[in-house]
């Protein structure tokens, strides 16, 4: 019986200190609490609570961020208070706040908590919302406090920025100072609640940015094609007005943050490049810019110049010879007479100032009220879908209004004239008809000669362009036409990956032919050079396992190169993800090393010129429909001629990691200096690993170190 007893206390022992365990991971009570240079992990190690440096070694602050991601703060408490050593503690006292003190128990942020529970715990979840409650409690309407109540800079997946109307809490951004200060910045990301929900950018209380109205599906604008990366949800009721946002695939690591410098984007990990890429900016362009042009003008960005009054309006007077400061009614209005309404369609909607709200009312119903009311300038719908539906009705100034630049996103604005006016129009209208049929006439005959030199004059001016020394280059030339339907105008949709010279589009021609167009982007760190080294270079180059090249096209600041389309991707998309990884049996590997290799000999030794390419890797190999291997990106190839077997640059171009040491270090490079890529990334294909994100107790820095090191200790 005392054997059966002491079984039990063993297993009760061993039963509470497990769970003393698992609590210790992501949670603190009041007799368990953390120091700096200890961290909370949530249950699924997706954020990490703890102590960090931003820039400062002397400053510290607690923040949340990813495990994967170190780098990346999405909370910050002690934002304008850092403590000046390492002797913080997070805790709770008081049955139920949480505080942080420093090495004189001082207390340098708290939760302020008022309710006061008997068994309180802090525990950091895996969306990355530190929570406090009762031990004993559950459901987020328990919480005593929340970290997503008080966000940072950061809005993560299931964030709400916006007001609890019971409590008067709002959520909102506010920007660092700087990229290493996370004290409170210049910039704050809020949503007005005037009227309809808005999203606004504010430098202060200077207005930088406005979103739009919420219409029932978006901000300001009508969706386009699915979005079927995030779910956007904006609840409008009478206890609260917020805005959030859920990933529909949730390992996706998706965030929206509002920068130092005041711009909000919306940003998605990137596992193959471990980089953050930007989904979307605002503002965008110039016409994003809050009150860019004139009360009652309207922004058109690809107009100049960008800022004209609205129909029905005329500058009243000119800042300078293009922008004027202010529009006034051309005619004056004339109720009692009666006024009409003119359509302008594809608009961002002005601010709601000056603004009424019947959210049942029809767009007929809409204009009858408008029109009774002398003081109703413009109205629209409030809802887009369902045909639409609601009134707003504008008795003010109409202020920051653009055209948006994809018409059919944008909005219908009625906008109130006299009738005399409205007549005037159509008259002037008539004339401008009738000028323009009697003037095509003669202009047709024209333009089809002037048609027939400018294909002429173009293509000779495209030969021109990819010449290298002069030489003529056997490219088919695409129109820019022809590859933006390809491509459904480069579209979001369409982007299949991105490099150093630019984005990568998936196109179908007209003959059904699939293919893949790289664009040279404007912030490219490659540039014309690169454009014309890739178009001569691979143009000459025939073989298997090198990337066919269908043709380039060159209009105006347009670069573009397209390629036949790989299905299967690059080779890094299969080898460092632990299920796609087994697609690839090690007959397969074999065979895309050989496929590898083959290309390498013929640019080395058996094409007529000896080509270097520079920048092996395994995102550089792309596989087909049959897993065939074949070299990409000859942007940064070089040609040797004559005996030459090496050479020197100044200007060291490729990818870290892959490089020979004395072409990372010296600048010099050879065909020895491809055989060490290839030779990297055959590692690479072997373990699965990358070789600049492995690391080992041994504190090797890399893949190759490892094997390195391992290799002379067998020696």
């Amino acid at each position: 019986m005392w054997s059966l007893n002491l079984l039990f206390f063993f297993f009760f022992f061993f039963f509470f200190l497990s769970i003393e365990l698992i609590l210790a991971a992501d949670t603190i009570t009041p007799t368990r609490f953390i120091r700096d240079g200890q961290t909370l992990v949530s249950s699924s190690e997706n954020f990490v609570l703890g102590f960090f440096s931003p820039g400062n070694p002397a400053k510290r602050y607690l923040g949340i961020w990813y495990k994967k991601i170190p780098e990346t703060v999405v909370w910050v408490a002690n934002r304008n208070n850092p403590i000046t050593d390492r002797q913080g503690v997070l805790t709770i006292i008081n049955y139920g706040n949480l505080v942080l003190l420093n090495n004189t128990k001082s207390i340098i942020w708290s939760s302020n908590t008022t309710r006061k529970v008997e068994n309180p715990v802090a525990q950091l979840l895996d969306s990355g919302n530190l929570v406090l409650k009762d031990n004993f409690s559950t459901g987020s309407e328990s919480y005593l406090w929340q970290s997503f109540d008080y966000p940072s800079d950061t809005l993560l997946p299931g964030m709400k920025l916006g007001w609890d109307l019971k409590t008067g809490l709002e959520r909102y951004l506010t920007s660092w100072k700087s990229s290493d200060d996370p004290s409170y910045g210049d910039f704050t990301c809020r949503l007005d609640i005037h009227v309809l929900p808005q999203i606004f950018i504010y430098n202060g209380s200077t207005k930088l940015f406005r979103s739009g109205p919420w219409n029932g599906v978006s901000f300001g604008v009508v969706p386009g094609s699915p979005n079927f990366l995030y779910d956007r949800t904006s609840v409008y009721d009478k206890n609260e007005i917020y805005y959030r946002f859920e990933s529909y695939n949730n390992p996706v690591i998706m965030l929206a943050k509002i920068t130092h410098s005041g711009f909000v984007r919306r940003l998605i990990w990137k596992e193959r490049g471990s980089i953050w890429d930007v989904v979307f900016s605002e503002p965008t362009d110039l016409c994003e810019h809050y009150g860019k042009c004139s009360a009652n003008g309207v922004c058109s960005f690809n107009k100049a110049p960008i800022c004209e009054c609205l129909q029905g309006f005329i500058p009243g007077s000119q800042q300078n010879q293009t922008s004027p400061t202010t529009c006034v009614r051309s005619s004056p209005l004339d109720c009692r007479s009666g006024d009409r309404f003119i359509k302008l369609t594809g608009l961002k909607l002005p601010d709601l100032v000056e603004t009424s709200l019947n959210d049942t009312m029809s767009l007929q119903e809409c204009e009858s009220k408008c029109l009774k009311d002398c003081s109703c300038k413009a109205y629209a719908n409030s809802i887009v879908s369902g045909g639409g539906r609601g009134c707003l009705m504008w008795s003010g100034d109409l202020i920051d209004i653009r055209k948006q630049v994809n018409e059919s996103s944008g909005l219908d604005l009625y906008i109130r004239v006299p009738a005399s006016e409205q007549v005037s129009d159509l008259n002037e209208n008539r004339k401008k008809i009738i000028l323009a049929v009697l003037v095509i006439s003669g202009i047709l005959i024209f333009f089809s000669l002037l048609f027939c030199i400018w294909k002429k004059t173009m293509k000779k001016a495209c030969l021109t362009t990819v010449q290298d020394n002069k030489e003529d280059v056997d490219v088919h030339l695409f129109d820019l036409s022809t590859i933006a339907t390809a491509t459904n105008n480069f579209s979001r949709e369409n982007l299949i990956g991105a490099g150093g010279f630019g984005p990568v589009y998936k196109g179908t021609l007209s003959t059904g032919e699939e293919v893949a167009v790289k664009r040279l982007s404007n912030n490219s760190g490659q540039g014309a050079e690169e454009f014309r080294n890739e178009v001569n270079l691979i143009a000459k180059l025939q073989h298997r396992n090198l990337v066919g090249l269908l043709g380039s096209c060159i209009q105006g600041e347009e670069r573009l190169l397209i390629y036949e389309y790989m299905p299967n991707k690059s080779l890094d998309y299969f080898i460092f993800d632990q299920k796609k990884a087994g697609l690839l049996t090690w007959r397969r590997r074999f065979d895309i090393i050989m496929g590898i290799a083959r290309g390498l000999l013929y640019l080395h030794q058996d094409s007529k010129l000896q080509i270097i390419h520079r920048d092996l890797k395994a995102s550089n190999i792309l596989l087909d429909n049959d897993l065939n291997s074949k070299i990409s990106d000859f942007g940064l190839a070089r040609i040797f001629g004559g005996t030459d077997k090496e050479a020197k640059t100044k200007r060291v171009v490729g990818t870290y990691g892959y490089m020979s040491p004395e072409y990372a270090i010296d600048g010099t490079f050879s065909i020895k200096s491809d055989i060490f890529s290839f030779g990297v990334f055959l590692l690479e294909i072997l373990s699965g690993k990358k070789n600049r994100g492995f690391s080992n107790p041994a504190h090797h820095h890399n893949l190759l170190g490892h094997v390195s090191g391992n290799l002379i200790c067998s020696i």
